[in-house]
C-alpha cells in the first residue's frame, strides 16, 4: 500500500483541496545513518546530542564538525530558529564552538521552507565529521512498478535536484534493472562506478593483491596514478553492492544517497541518505519500525494507522468515509463538484471490522472543522452490514455532534439500510451518490 498512498497523496497535493499532510516511517538523519552503518557502508563518523542530557560528543573528536538539526524537513541549512538563530546546519573546526551551537538550536523551533509556520522543535542534533567533498553523485534503488522490481538510477551530478538533472541533461542519468533474484552483479556494479565517473579499472589492483597497499601508499600514488584511479572505482563499486545489500536486508522500497561523494582522500562516502520501507514488512522490521518518530507527524494519521486505516488530513469541511482509494478519490471530486471541501481521505479498506468503523468515525470528528459526514460504500469485498453495524454501534457509544449522510450500495446493502432505519438513530439514508453529496455539502 505504500506506493499506492504515495500516488494519492501526491494527487490530492496537486488538488486546490488543500495542504496535505503525508505519514510514512518518519526516521531521522542519524538513523538512516545509523543503518547504513551497521550494514557497513562507509559514511561519515558522528555522533549525537539530544535534549534528555545524552552527549556522544566527549568522545568525538575530528578536524571539523558539522552540526545538524534533527528534523523531518528538508531545507536545514537555509533556515532559521524562532530564537532568531539563523540556520539548522553549522560547520566549524573550533570544538569550543560547538556547544554554544548546539545550546541555540537544542528544544528552538526550526523554521524552513518545509515546517509548518511556527517550525518543528528540535530535540535531536547530529554532529558529523565533515569531508572534503572533491565530487558529488547520485545512486538510487528503487522499486518501479513499471520495471516489476527494483532498479538503480545513477548520475555523476550529484548534491543537486534529481529531478533537474533529468529534466536538463537526460544523458547523466542511467537506469539500470536489478533481477530481485539475480541482485547487483560485480559487472553491473563495475558499469554504474564507471558512469559515476570514479575513474580507472578495478582490475588494476589485482597484480598488487598481495601487496600492503597502505604501506606503499605514499609511493605508489605518486609513482603509479592509474592504480589509485582503479582502487577509488573498485571502492564505489563495493558501496553500490553494500547499498543493494542493504535495500533487501531492510525491505527498503527505496535508498537515495544524494550525494554519494568522493573526497580528496579518495574515498568514496555516503554523506546524506533518505530510506524508505515497505510498510507490509513492518511485521519483519520490528526494530526498523521501533525507530518512528511520529511527534512531528499528524496525531490523527497516526492514530488511524493502528487501526489500519489509510487516512489524510485535508482542509476542508465535509468528512469523508469511504472504501477503496478510487471510489475515495471520486467522492472528494463530487463533493468539490457541488461546491463543498472534503475535510479528509479516508479508505477503511475492504476487510474493514465494526471496531475500525468506530474508529474512523471518531478520527473524522475530531477534526472540530468538520460540519457534516458522508459515508459512501460500494460493497464488493465488504459486507454493507458490517459497515452499518459499525455507524450504529459508534453513534450508540458516542452521539455524533454532526448530521451524519450515509450512502450504501452493493453486497448486503438492503440489509444494512434496514440496521440503519432500526436503529432509531438520527441517520440521512440516501441511495443516490449525487444526491447524499448535495445533502452533505449544504450544511457546511
Amino acid at each position: 500500500m505504500t506506493s499506492v498512498w504515495n500516488s494519492v497523496r501526491n494527487i490530492l497535493k496537486h488538488h486546490d483541496i488543500l495542504k496535505v499532510s503525508s505519514r510514512n516511517l518518519n526516521l531521522l538523519e542519524y538513523q538512516s545513518k545509523n543503518l547504513l552503518r551497521k550494514n557497513g557502508v562507509a559514511i561519515q563518523d558522528f555522533c549525537l546530542v539530544d535534549e534528555h542530557g545524552s552527549n556522544e560528543l566527549d568522545k568525538f573528536n575530528v578536524r571539523e564538525y558539522v552540526i545538524k538539526a534533527q528534523i523531518l524537513a528538508g531545507g536545514r541549512g537555509k533556515g532559521h530558529f524562532d530564537n532568531g538563530f539563523k540556520g539548522g546546519v553549522h560547520i566549524t573546526k573550533n570544538r569550543s564552538d560547538i556547544d554554544n551551537i548546539v545550546k541555540q538550536m537544542l528544544g528552538h523551533k526550526l523554521i524552513t521552507k518545509q515546517t509548518p509556520t511556527q517550525g518543528i522543535e528540535v530535540r535531536k542534533i547530529m554532529i558529523a565529521e565533515s569531508v572534503n567533498i572533491k565530487r558529488e553523485t547520485y545512486l538510487c534503488i528503487l522499486m518501479d512498478r513499471q520495471k516489476n522490481g527494483p532498479v538503480i538510477i545513477a548520475s555523476p551530478a550529484g548534491g543537486v535536484d534529481i529531478e533537474g538533472v533529468a529534466e536538463k541533461t537526460p544523458h547523466l542519468l542511467k537506469k539500470m534493472p536489478i533481477d530481485i533474484l539475480e541482485g547487483v552483479t560485480p559487472e553491473m556494479a563495475d558499469e554504474l562506478a564507471d558512469f559515476l565517473q570514479f575513474k580507472g579499472t578495478s582490475k588494476t589492483i589485482d597484480r598488487f593483491d598481495s601487496v600492503n597497499l597502505s604501506i606503499l601508499s605514499i609511493v605508489l600514488s605518486k609513482s603509479f596514478p592509474p592504480l589509485f584511479e582503479g582502487e577509488l572505482k573498485a571502492k564505489a563499486a563495493k558501496e553500490i553492492v553494500k547499498l543493494w545489500k542493504l535495500f533487501v536486508a531492510v525491505d527498503a522500497v527505496q535508498i537515495e544517497i544524494n550525494p554519494l561523494v568522493e573526497t580528496d582522500e579518495n574515498e568514496v562516502v555516503a554523506v546524506d541518505a533518505k530510506l524508505n520501507f515497505d510498510d507490509n514488512a513492518a511485521y519483519r522490521q520490528k526494530d526498523i519500525f521501533a525507530m518512528e518518530d511520529t511527534s512531528e507527524s499528524d496525531p490523527r494519521e497516526v492514530e488511524a494507522s493502528k487501526y489500519n486505516l489509510n487516512y489524510v488530513g485535508l482542509t476542508g469541511s465535509i468528512g469523508c468515509l469511504v472504501n477503496g482509494a478510487g471510489l475515495a478519490m471520486a467522492t472528494l471530486d463530487i463533493i468539490k463538484l457541488h461546491g463543498g471541501d472534503p475535510a479528509n481521505f479516508l479508505d477503511v479498506g475492504g476487510n474493514v471490522k465494526e471496531e475500525q468503523v468506530r474508529a474512523a468515525f471518531k478520527i473524522i470528528t475530531s477534526d472540530e472543522r468538520v460540519k457534516a459526514v458522508l459515508v459512501n460504500v460500494f460493497g464488493g469485498i465488504v459486507n454493507c452490514g458490517i459497515i452499518a453495524n459499525g455507524i450504529v454501534g459508534a453513534l450508540r457509544a458516542e452521539p455524533m455532534r454532526v448530521p451524519l449522510i450515509v450512502r450504501l450500495e452493493g453486497t448486503n446493502a438492503p440489509e444494512a439500510r434496514r440496521i440503519i432505519k432500526e436503529s432509531g438513530l438520527d441517520i440521512i439514508t440516501i441511495e443516490n451518490i449525487d444526491e447524499a453529496a448535495k445533502m452533505a455539502v449544504g450544511f457546511k
